[in-house]
């Protein structure tokens, strides 16, 4: 077959596409890429100038096989891959009764560079975060973790997508059987696409059923590589600029990476401060309700005398008022975050100000709920995860409701039934609740109190049994 009839094949399965050029030379040669994703520059730098230099005819495919400028060259048989190389930036090459063609990379520059974290804003420690290109993410990595031992394993995941998605682990850290568990799942995923990492979530999880997540995603690759010193696993999608974290521990979301890089004791009281944020947004709204509407005799008389003077104007009852202006909240932030950064602080001032002053004064709410709200609102904000945040509010709608019948006692209830949910929770097999259940002495080292590097010298024994961390 000659490469012309080649070439007119693939033009025909590609539905003779705009973006497809194409060039025959010398009536031998004929190559095809696609402009919209391949760059000119590079195909006249690599190819052309390879392609002139062939002075014989006799044994061309080997000439340009040995004298193409480019250290990215594919020999392939099968004409079907050729689309899955023109489609990542490749340009295919074909010469006449050739069986071979040969793929050569001239992609073009279709991501921004390594910018920012955008979402996890960090006061000290590495700036970049990952990006939407697969080889930068893992050059991210690369560069902090200069060990033999790292792992990258590559599996191409969708139908049509074909999406290159990395897993990353240590070799001789990481659990081995973890690490063949998530490659079992990815082989096992049969869909259509694998547009951003958030598609691989329902099929880690699709076992066990819970609000809180068991996978961290994350941008930045100093937590990524923190992860893999400590015996975790890290999933990176082409395309996606967040890297999925495995295992996931109820712990992890109480840190933050720049947690290592100042004083352990600040690190520790910012710790203390997020378990006491995490209680106080999940249950004051609900407390707040039992004492008003149940247990009065929990309030001093004077507050008791100032909060049923504010009620008395407002029409509804307390559980409905604080319902109300809870989910008015929730959608208030969501407006902030969907909304363009110009216009998101100014929606924020206008609507928590104006609407909640507008609101006390026309007899709609009490002040004391706009400020129980507020509290709420505000302790929700140390969180960074959203699946985790929306585990808050979905938890805090549950104490609410069953505050509504039974007062102090559901909150008992609500409070004994969440510990049994994390309890029954495992991420690959790793208690959730860990280290404080089952109790990890060592692991409490970097819990919610930080100590000192070289006194965490054990990695967690329920995620390695390699667990020497700092010799002394």
């Amino acid at each position: 077959m000659t490469s012309q009839q080649q070439i007119k094949i693939i033009k025909n399965t590609l539905g003779n596409s705009s973006d497809i050029v194409t060039r025959n030379i010398n009536d031998i040669i004929s190559y095809i890429y696609l402009e919209s994703v391949s760059s000119d520059d590079k195909i006249s730098n690599f190819l052309m100038q390879s392609i002139t230099k062939i002075t014989s005819i006799e044994q061309l495919f080997n000439q340009l096989k040995n004298n193409i400028y480019n250290s990215h060259i594919v020999i392939e048989t099968d004409i079907n891959k050729c689309y899955y190389y023109l489609s990542s930036g490749y340009t295919c090459l074909f010469i006449d009764n050739e069986k071979n063609f040969i793929a050569i990379e001239t992609q073009m520059k279709l991501d921004r560079g390594v910018v920012e974290s955008t979402s996890e804003p960090l006061i000290r420690g590495p700036k970049d975060s990952f990006t939407e290109n697969n080889a930068i993410n893992l050059g991210l990595i690369r560069k902090r973790i200069k060990d033999p031992k790292l792992r990258i394993d590559e599996l191409k995941i969708g139908r049509r997508t074909n999406s290159k998605t990395s897993i990353i682990y240590i070799d001789d850290i990481a659990n081995k059987e973890s690490v063949k568990k998530i490659k079992d799942i990815l082989n096992k995923i049969d869909i259509d696409g694998i547009l951003d990492t958030g598609y691989l979530r329902d099929f880690l999880n699709k076992k066990q059923k819970t609000l809180f997540p068991k996978i961290i995603s994350s941008e930045r690759p100093d937590l990524a590589c923190q992860s893999l010193l400590n015996g975790k696993i890290i999933i990176l999608v082409e395309n996606s600029p967040y890297a999925i974290i495995l295992p996931a521990l109820l712990v992890d979301f109480f840190k933050a990476s720049e947690d290592y890089y100042q004083s352990n004791i600040s690190t520790s009281f910012s710790r203390i401060l997020k378990w006491v944020a995490f209680f106080i947004t999940i249950t004051i709204p609900s407390v707040y309700i039992a004492c008003m509407t149940f247990n009065q005799e929990m309030i001093p008389n004077q507050l008791l005398i100032s909060l049923a003077t504010q009620r008395s104007q407002v029409p509804f009852p307390t559980f409905m008022e604080v319902v109300i202006f809870v989910i008015f909240f929730e959608i208030l932030r969501e407006a902030d975050i969907k909304s363009p950064s110009a216009s998101g602080a100014s929606m924020s001032i206008v609507g928590a100000l104006i609407l909640g002053d507008a609101a006390v004064t026309a007899g709609i709410v009490s002040p004391f709920v706009i400020i129980i709200v507020a509290i709420t609102s505000i302790c929700e904000l140390v969180f960074t995860d959203m699946d985790f945040i929306n585990a808050i509010r979905q938890w805090r709608l549950l104490f609410i409701f069953s505050t509504i019948f039974t007062g102090l006692i559901g909150i008992v209830v609500m409070l004994l039934i969440l510990i049994i949910e994390l309890a029954s929770i495992e991420s690959l097999g790793v208690p959730y609740l860990a280290p404080f259940s089952p109790l990890n002495l060592n692991s409490l080292k970097d819990s919610i109190v930080l100590s000192k590097t070289n006194k965490r010298e054990k990695r967690a024994s329920y995620l390695t049994k390699n667990r020497t961390k700092v010799k002394s």
